[in-house]
């Protein structure tokens, strides 16, 4: 092997480190709050986790504490702790139910603009040792249309948005995807947005929810959107949320628990035929953060 031959391999592998190839990552995002989100988020993890594939959960709306509670995982630390505080990714990792892993972002997500360009690479490769643990990395954003969660969205190569039947939630989903497209360096050729109908009453309802906001968005923001299916009403749902449990783990014969295997199941199954570019979270991250202070890179 001649020295140039080295110098390649060493840059591979340092492009390795830093973007990460490994586990696919999901961005599960919504228009406003109250869609059950995070729900989701966790229902699919499990479901996924079920289907043979490892998980990790990370929780990047920071304002709220809704994977924490439903998934019985308390963090001691979060991403800020290994940036600042010289925690190793492993440690701020959580073991929850059936092997599922969970991190929470916390104020690492919050405090972007106070990054160094260190930091950032530092973090970065800090992130892509996550994407050997795991198989998926699920991806839970705040709700709405804050800046950061803009970023969040238009950073992943693969989202996953949660509507309802609601008029309002129809609206909110629409000014999410419209700020989405006005946003710069948002790229449509490589980023597959899936749609969600939660709280519907049968497939029929969940396709007028993708139907109706397919056409606003084909014919005004010049993007697709992917129907990946609907979550029922489900009286078991809201039983398992005061229980502080997944009704996938909780009521495993109920309605919303065998939907939201037939959504995992096509999750895993798509994987095979996804041929956009994948972004690793450590990738993801380094957008973010470079989008949060340009001057800096």
């Amino acid at each position: 092997m001649d020295q140039a031959e080295k110098l390649r391999n060493i840059v591979r592998a340092q492009e390795a480190e830093t973007t990460g190839t490994g586990a696919r990552m999901i961005t599960v995002t919504s228009g406003k709050g109250g869609v059950g989100k995070s729900s989701v988020s966790v229902n699919l993890a499990v479901q996924i986790q079920k289907l043979g594939q490892r998980v990790i959960i990370f929780d990047a709306d920071f304002g709220l504490a809704n994977v924490e509670v439903m998934f019985g995982a308390v963090p001691k630390y979060n991403l800020s702790d290994v940036i600042f505080h010289g925690k190793q990714i492993e440690e701020i990792i959580v073991d929850g139910p059936m092997g599922i892993k969970f991190v929470s972002g916390g104020s690492g997500i919050a405090g972007l603009s106070n990054l160094t360009k260190e930091n950032v690479r530092f973090l970065s490769s800090k992130l892509a040792r996550l994407e050997a643990m795991a198989d998926v990395i699920i991806v839970d954003t705040g709700a709405g249309i804050s800046d950061t969660v803009i970023d969040f969205v238009k950073s992943s190569g693969e989202v996953l948005l949660v509507t309802t039947p609601e008029p309002t939630s129809i609206t909110d989903s629409y000014a999410l995807l419209k700020a989405l497209a006005r946003s710069e360096n948002f790229d449509r050729k490589y980023t597959t947005i899936h749609l969600l109908a939660n709280k519907a009453d049968n497939v029929v309802e969940g396709k007028i929810v993708y139907n109706k906001l397919e056409l606003v968005a084909e014919k005004f923001l010049d993007m697709r959107l992917n129907f990946l299916g609907y979550i029922p009403n489900d009286s078991y749902v809201m039983r398992a949320v005061m229980q502080q449990k997944p009704v996938s783990m909780l009521y495993e014969n109920s309605k919303a628990a065998h939907a939201f295997k037939r959504l995992a199941e096509r999750l895993v199954e798509g994987s095979a035929k996804e041929t956009k570019r994948r972004k690793g979270i450590s990738q993801v991250f380094f957008d973010l953060f470079k989008r949060a202070d340009k001057s800096r890179f």
